[in-house]
Formats: C-alpha cells, sequence, structure tokens
C-alpha cells in the first residue's frame, strides 16, 4: 500500500523542535476556529450562541443556590419556621432549574461535538480529495505522518474534546468579572488581588509543565497510527502473509510497534504525574485561601458589631463569593490535562491543514490539462489550440523520482494521438510506470512541458494502474467506478450492457457469486477476486467507460496471452487508443499500428521507428470496418 512508506517516514521531525504552547499553537487553533463556527448562521455558531444563553442562566442559577447557606443560617438562628418553608420551597425550584440548566448544557456540547466533527471533517475532505492532494500525502510528503489517522481518530478526539470543556471556556470570562466585584465589594482590594495572584501563579506553573506533555502527545498519536497501520497492512495482505509463513516474523515486527508505544505512553504518563500533582495541589491550596481572605476583615475588626448570627451569615455568603471565585479559577487550571490533548490534536490537524492547503495552491508550471469531466452526456465545446484527435503533447521531458532524484527519462519528445497505440517498454526501474504518472499529472518534470489536450474519463482518457482499485459497493458501482449513480442509460439496457461487458472480460460467473448487479455485498473485493478476476473486472469497468484513450500499465500482468489478447482486441473494437505499459512481446501483435517508446537500462528515452501496422478502422485484410459494429452489438456502445 502507497501509504506504507508514509508511516515510515512519520517521525522525520526528528531535527525539529517538538510541537509546543506558542504562537503557532494559537495560529493553528484559530483557523480550525474559523472552520467550526464557518458563516452565519451556521448550526454550529448557532448552538454555540445557545450554550452560552444556557451557561450564563446556569450560572445566575448556581449563584442564588449558593447563598441558600447563607439564607439558612439566618432563619434557623431565628427560629423562623415559616422563612424557613419558603427557603426550601425556593431551594427545591433552584435546585430543578439548575439541574436542567445542567442537562440542556451537556446536550448542546454533544450536539456541538457532532456538529464541530462534521464541519472540521467534510473541511478537510473537501481539501484531501481535491485534485490529486490524497496521492501527493501519502506518496510524495514526507513530513505528514498518518493522514488517515489525523482525518477520522484525531478530528473526532479534538472536536469532542473541545466541546467537553466549551461551556466552562466562554462562561468564564462572564463569571470571573461577575464574581470579582461581589469578592470585592465583600473583601476589598485584597481578596480579587490574592486570588488573580494565585491563578497567575498557577497559570506559570501549569504552562511550563504542559508543554513537554504537547509534544509527547504528538508522539504518541503518530505511534498509534503506526501501530493500527501494522495490523491493517496484515488484514489486507494475509493471504500473501500466509504463504510466507509469515507469523512469527510478523508477530515480532507488530509487538515491537507496540512496545515502542507503550513507551511513550510511560513517558508520557510521567510526565503528565507532574502536572496532576500540580492541579491538585492548586484545588486544594484554593478551598483555604477563601478562608484566608475573609478572614483579614474578620480579625481586623470590621464586622466586630455583628452578632454571632449575623456572623455566621455574613460569613458563609463571602466565603461562597470568594470560593466560587477561586474555583472558577481551579476550573481553568483543571482543564489542563484537558487542553494539552487540545493542543496535541490541534498541532496534528492544523499541520495537515496547511499541508493541504498549500497542496492546493500549488500549480505545476510545465504540465497542464484540459478541463477534467466523467459527464457522459457532456459535449465538448470552444476551440483547442491544438488538434483534438491529441490527447498528451510531450517536449523534452526530462523526469527524475521525486525522492531521490535519480535520472529516469532525459529530452523526450512524444505525440500520442487518436488512433496510434503506443507501447513503451524497457528493463525494470527505467521509469516505464513514472512516465505514465506524469501523463497522469502525479509527477512533476524536472523539465519540459507535459500537455494533456483531453479529459478524464469516458470522453478522455482512462488509467489502468497496475494494482486495480475497487471502492466499497455492489458489483454494478465496481464496473461503473468513478462514475456516479447517474447513469447515461438506465434500467434494464444498461443492465445488458454491463452483465456483456462481464462476459467479455472472462467474469460471466461473478454476477452468480454476488447476488446480482446491486445486492450489497460486505466482503473486501481484494480478498474474494484473484489477481486475474481483478485485472479481468478492471478492464470490464473499462469496456463499460469506452474512452477514447486508454492508459495500460501491465494492466494483464496476471492473465494468460490468450486472454490478454482478446481484452486488447475488444478494447481496440471499442474505438480505444491504447498506451500500452508491459514486458510481453505478444502485446505487439495486438497493437494497431503506432510507436513504441524504449527505456534504455541508462534512463535515457529514445522514441522507436513505427511499426508497420493497421491504422485505426481497418481490418486485417486492409478492408475499412466501424469497430463498434464487428462483434460488438451497437447497442453495448455510446
Amino acid at each position: 500500500m502507497a501509504g506504507g512508506s508514509c508511516r515510515a517516514r512519520g517521525a522525520g521531525a526528528g531535527g525539529r523542535a517538538g510541537p509546543r504552547l506558542d504562537g503557532l499553537f494559537v495560529r493553528r487553533f484559530l483557523r480550525l476556529q474559523a472552520v467550526l463556527l464557518l458563516g452565519w448562521p451556521s448550526p454550529g455558531a448557532l448552538m454555540f450562541l445557545t450554550l452560552l444563553g444556557v451557561a450564563l442562566l446556569e450560572q445566575l442559577a448556581i449563584y442564588q443556590v449558593g447563598l441558600i447557606p447563607s439564607r439558612y443560617y439566618e432563619v434557623l438562628g431565628n427560629k423562623d419556621l415559616s422563612g424557613f418553608k419558603t427557603l426550601t420551597a425556593v431551594c427545591l425550584a433552584l435546585i430543578v432549574v439548575s439541574s436542567t440548566l445542567k442537562s440542556f448544557d451537556q446536550f448542546i456540547c454533544n450536539m456541538l461535538y457532532v456538529s464541530w466533527r462534521k464541519s472540521l471533517t467534510e473541511y478537510l475532505h473537501s481539501c484531501y480529495f481535491q485534485g490529486q492532494a490524497y496521492y501527493s500525502l501519502h506518496v510524495l510528503r514526507e513530513d505528514i505522518d498518518n493522514p488517515d489517522q489525523r482525518i477520522s481518530q484525531d478530528v473526532e478526539k479534538f472536536c469532542r474534546q473541545l466541546s467537553s470543556v466549551a461551556s466552562k471556556l466562554i462562561v468564564s470570562p462572564f463569571t470571573l468579572a461577575y464574581y470579582t466585584y461581589q469578592c470585592f465589594h465583600s473583601t476589598g482590594w485584597l481578596g480579587p488581588v490574592s486570588i488573580f495572584g494565585y491563578f497567575l501563579i498557577g497559570t506559570i506553573i501549569n504552562k511550563v509543565l504542559m508543554s513537554p506533555i504537547v509534544s509527547k502527545l504528538v508522539q504518541q498519536e503518530k505511534l498509534e497510527g503506526d501501530f493500527r497501520f501494522k495490523h491493517m497492512q496484515i488484514r489486507v495482505n494475509a493471504e500473501q502473509a500466509a504463504f510466507y509463513r509469515a507469523g512469527r516474523v510478523e508477530h515480532m515486527r507488530t509487538d515491537r510497534r507496540l512496545q515502542s508505544l507503550l513507551q511513550t505512553q510511560r513517558e508520557l504518563i510521567g510526565k503528565e504525574l507532574w502536572l496532576y500533582i500540580g492541579i491538585n495541589t492548586f484545588d486544594y491550596l484554593g478551598s483555604i485561601l477563601s478562608y484566608v481572605v475573609i478572614a483579614i476583615p474578620i480579625f481586623s475588626g470590621v464586622y466586630s458589631d455583628l452578632s454571632p448570627t449575623e456572623l455566621s451569615a455574613l460569613v458563609s455568603k463571602n466565603t461562597f463569593v470568594s470560593m466560587y471565585l477561586i474555583n472558577c479559577f481551579s476550573q481553568l487550571i483543571d482543564l489542563s490535562s484537558t487542553m494539552t490533548d487540545v493542543a496535541g490534536y490541534t498541532h496534528r490537524i492544523g499541520e495537515l491543514q496547511e499541508s493541504l492547503l498549500s497542496l492546493g495552491r500549488k500549480k505545476s508550471g510545465n504540465y497542464s490539462e484540459a478541463k477534467a469531466s466523467w459527464d457522459l452526456d457532456g459535449s465538448d465545446s470552444g476551440e483547442d489550440p491544438e488538434p483534438r484527435d491529441t490527447a498528451f503533447l510531450l517536449e523534452q521531458v526530462t523526469l527524475s523520482v521525486p525522492s531521490s532524484g535519480k535520472l529516469l527519462i532525459k529530452d523526450l519528445s512524444l505525440r500520442i494521438s487518436q488512433g496510434n497505440s503506443v507501447m513503451i517498454v524497457g528493463n525494470t526501474g527505467t521509469g516505464k510506470t513514472s512516465l505514465l504518472r506524469v501523463l497522469g499529472g502525479l509527477w512533476e518534470s524536472t523539465r519540459g512541458s507535459i500537455k494533456m489536450l483531453t479529459c478524464f474519463g469516458p470522453r478522455g482518457v482512462v488509467f489502468l494502474p497496475q494494482r486495480p482499485f475497487f471502492t466499497d459497493g455492489s458489483l454494478r458501482e465496481q464496473v461503473i467506478y468513478p462514475l456516479k449513480e447517474i447513469y447515461p442509460v438506465s434500467g434494464s439496457a444498461d443492465d445488458e450492457r454491463i452483465v456483456r461487458f462481464l462476459e467479455l472480460a472472462g467474469l460471466a460467473d461473478l454476477l452468480k457469486r454476488t447476488g446480482g448487479l446491486d445486492e450489497q455485498v460486505d466482503w473486501n473485493w481484494y480478498d474474494i477476486l484473484s489477481p486475474g478476476e481483478m485485472q479481468r473486472l478492471s478492464f470490464a469497468r473499462l469496456f463499460y467507460l469506452q474512452p477514447k484513450y486508454a492508459v495500460l500499465d501491465e494492466a494483464t500482468s496476471a492473465l494468460t496471452e490468450e486472454v490478454e489478447h482478446e481484452l486488447y482486441r475488444v478494447c481496440l473494437q471499442l474505438g480505444m487508443t491504447l498506451i500500452s505499459v508491459g514486458h510481453r512481446a505478444s502485446l505487439q501483435k495486438v497493437r494497431r499500428g503506432g510507436s513504441t517508446p524504449c527505456l534504455p537500462g541508462g534512463g535515457k528515452t529514445e522514441e522507436a521507428e513505427k511499426v508497420p501496422g493497421e491504422q485505426r478502422g481497418v481490418t486485417e485484410a486492409g478492408e475499412p470496418h466501424c469497430a463498434r459494429h464487428r462483434d460488438i452489438p451497437q447497442s453495448l456502445c455510446y
């Protein structure tokens, strides 16, 4: 799998400073917030405002509940039975209101989690699947480990952790301002100053303790992705591994990744221990500080004229105000462990976002292509500067391997036109598949220009890579891939075409095995089909799409020469111009005219002289014919 190299390279940031709570974190966090709260009135923004309103009402109810003990001191001290009953009724009502508001608070936070995850995941998907960004991340980029994990798991954890603290974070400025005023009114300037000083010291200490945890958390998530990928690698390649009797060695290699992950987790837990000590210490100190703040005016004689009952009620009220202000700060300090997780996921997701945006802005200076279209019913419009029968135009192209810089092709000029099939031959490692990657726009050439003068899809070019790709879904979805569910011909006529193409590809029995074209299957197509069947199904897809040009990268390597000859013959009868990569000399027998670029071991590409052969639309006997009416019914062609 292409992603494997990305996993092995993921720790490549060894020379760089690890992610920390710094300006980079703030910038990445704010960019993610712009995505979460994008637009007005978006569901996320509306829920955020609703959460703020509910949280403020909840704090108002809590404040009223907090004053209840001081009132009980008064009614009990005065032996006021009527006042006691009234106060108890009010207390019960406040409890019901507070519990209801708290429940709504939790409900909105959970809904925010779902809304934020939807917004952020869809945003990343839109960038990830734009152009070939997903290919570049998994194959060409060395700085982003496990992009799939960052989108599927890190986003989920980020949104869940952030939603769990959202209510406390958005209401904190209001509660801090209100209780600071109340504390100043009760204790004078000494109370607020002492509490703010306490919080400042706690924040500085926690900042020091949190920074190494953030970088260690990022490392842990990277190793989690590596460990998960190793198990996925075994799952996808279970048969191959079984033939090698690779159980013992893969057991050892998988355990090695597990031990690396567990060692990092132990180090993370050790660093978190000091953070927890700091958090718990400040929690307990806060409970004492509230009494110290209220004790100062009492012992200085400010309240010497009050009776014991009045003093008890005043102490209860003032202690609640001071304690709640301290509690507001303590809650923020308690969020340190959660915020370290948020910071770690922010760095991982923010790094992915930056890479996707850079890939989206990046334009190849030496590659251009026509507007891609998978619309079977679309029509061409406008005038092309190049002839319409030309698919690719390469001028003085030099190609090197992106990662190593190894020279593969030098000064290649080539025009691929309709009706002139091309076969690319050469030794292994001389750049045959690399040339196709350049034609497809996956790789950039070192020098020269590449123009693709047709579109992707049925009216242009379709690529068949060495390893066939099958998505999840029914047999019909495999054949029509990557077209959407809207077919050019609907109903039984389209069904007949698909069945006929399966028969031409030698897969008539596959329809019975799947239970029908539209039967939803829960298996992995790679586990059910043999390598030869996968290549046959790829050709059935090619027959269905019927492009003008088909680029085949050793697409028949698992098939016999007889089957290969038959599949190529059907492609030619359907009017396709073939650009083939292969080793077999038999491929030249089914090729209709054209040229054979050869890739010698030295890496320099030379164009061989054209081999005499039939031109497209001419029979072996030299008689003109319509390929679409020869062996295949007209109803099977577009």
